[in-house]
């Protein structure tokens, strides 16, 4: 994302989230009050790592990661989520 104008440093890592489901499976409409937090996003940047040592996610990486990790941010009326690498559980 060349548009954004943030650069995360050391280990951090800007995400931006996945929309929360509004319908189960089984076709059951969630309301806004009963909606969980989304813990999966995609990676839009990435820090240079600490002491050299390589990050192990790259832009464009989706990623799991606990349902209250990192910092809520809005840019440019987009919301993002701001952490350290080691927050993220899992690439999928």
């Amino acid at each position: 994302m060349s548009s954004l104008k943030i650069k995360p440093l050391q280990d951090r890592v800007l995400i931006e989230p996945q929309k929360a489901e509004k319908m189960t499976a089984s076709g059951i409409i969630i309301p806004d009050s009963a909606e969980e937090k989304p813990q999966k996003g995609k990676v839009v940047a990435v820090g240079n790592g600490i002491d050299n040592k390589k990050m192990n996610v790259s832009i464009n990486d989706t990623v799991l990661y606990g349902k209250y990790s990192g910092t809520e941010l809005n840019i440019g009326g987009k919301d993002y989520l701001i952490m350290k690498e080691s927050d993220i559980l899992a690439i999928i």
